[in-house]
């Protein structure tokens, strides 16, 4: 069996470990290189295939944008780092809120990603220090599931029978030896603050900030409208954190429509299709938003899906018609259909004979 290379992302290590996550933030993927029409007529048929498939590879994972979302996370996020950074307890958190498809995940995992890179730079020599943590909350989780992830992400393996202050102690005390800084709560939603058990994760995350010497950051969905903020719980996290909202773009404005299209226009920028014309996409801005709804997540999967046709059907580039092809998330498409007039009902010869 083939070693699998430092800098590339497989599904046997996921981000929620710690071997994943050095790999997601090693992992820098390369353009393919563009070749010239006379240099594309040379390949025979198996390079032209390595060469389609390398492309193909890079359009499924386009590199990512900076929306304003993420933008505006990484400044607050690395400015309460700073802030937290002499606080011995009541440190400032984030929360990242918003409805599913916003890229809320993908800023979270950004946010993590830049951070990381930045202590590193700072300390080229400490390859043993893990100064970032990235966990997911699972559904229906009691406090010793939580526990659990801490320490799957840290590699600490228990046995079943394990107490809940063995696990803690182990999973804060090689936090703190591997210099933590910045922890990553993903899938916050699945805290239900009603229950018995979601205030006990609630109690468990609280627990671990006062433990562990790093800014917290949430993400999850309408976080707000679920009942995070509710009771005593919910005011001492409001009282704590910063709700970031993750939102869909606008497309109302002249303001809306213009951001709109340059983020069109940078993802378009990154294609590497062989008889794209520059500015064919951001013309079908309107069309994009209609389909997309203002969904980062659902306008990414057009585009790349978009792509990855023109690349197999040799068309190389991207129409109206093979967007139409690439399916979007049902949410997407219920937003993009039209809304039927509603109908008046007519009044029968009873109903008018009597209001005459």
């Amino acid at each position: 069996m083939n070693a699998v290379p430092d800098d590339v992302i497989t599904p046997e290590d996921p981000p929620t470990t710690k071997e994943g996550w050095r790999r997601f933030v090693d992992y820098q993927p390369e353009p393919p290189t563009m070749l010239t029409a006379e240099q594309l007529v040379a390949l025979d048929r198996r390079q032209r295939a390595a060469h389609d498939e390398a492309r193909r590879d890079y359009h499924a994972e386009l590199p990512l944008v900076h929306t304003p979302t993420i933008r505006q996370l990484l400044g607050t996020g690395r400015l309460l780092v700073q802030l937290n950074r002499r606080q011995v307890s009541a440190r400032r958190g984030l929360i990242l809120s918003g409805a599913s498809g916003t890229g809320k995940t993908t800023a979270l995992m950004q946010l993590g990603r830049t951070h990381e890179r930045a202590v590193r730079r700072r300390h080229p020599d400490s390859r043993h220090r893990l100064p970032v943590a990235y966990v997911t909350v699972p559904p229906a989780a009691t406090a010793k599931m939580l526990a659990v992830e801490f320490a799957r992400f840290y590699g600490l393996e228990f046995s079943t029978r394990a107490n809940m202050p063995d696990i803690v102690n182990a999973v804060c005390a090689t936090a703190a030896n591997t210099g933590v800084e910045l922890v990553l709560v993903d899938e916050i939603h699945n805290l239900n603050l009603a229950t018995r058990a979601g205030a006990e994760v609630s109690d468990q995350l609280k627990y671990f900030a006062e433990r562990l010497p790093a800014t917290f950051v949430y993400s999850g969905i309408d976080v707000e409208d679920e009942g995070l903020f509710a009771g005593v719980r919910g005011r001492q996290i409001a009282g704590r954190f910063t709700l970031i909202a993750s939102t869909p773009f606008a497309y109302g404005t002249t303001e809306q429509r213009t951001a709109w299209r340059s983020l069109i226009a940078t993802l378009e920028a990154m294609l590497r299709l062989h008889q794209h014309s520059p500015g064919a996409l951001a013309a079908l801005d309107e069309y994009l938003y209609r389909r997309s709804s203002g969904m980062i997540g659902s306008l990414s999967q057009l585009v790349r899906g978009a792509a990855i046709l023109a690349i197999e059907d040799g068309t190389e580039q991207i129409t109206r018609e093979l967007l139409d092809l690439v399916p979007v998330d049902f949410a997407a498409e219920k937003a993009a259909r039209p809304t039927p007039p509603r109908q008046r009902k007519r009044r029968n010869a009873k109903t008018a004979a009597a209001t005459a």
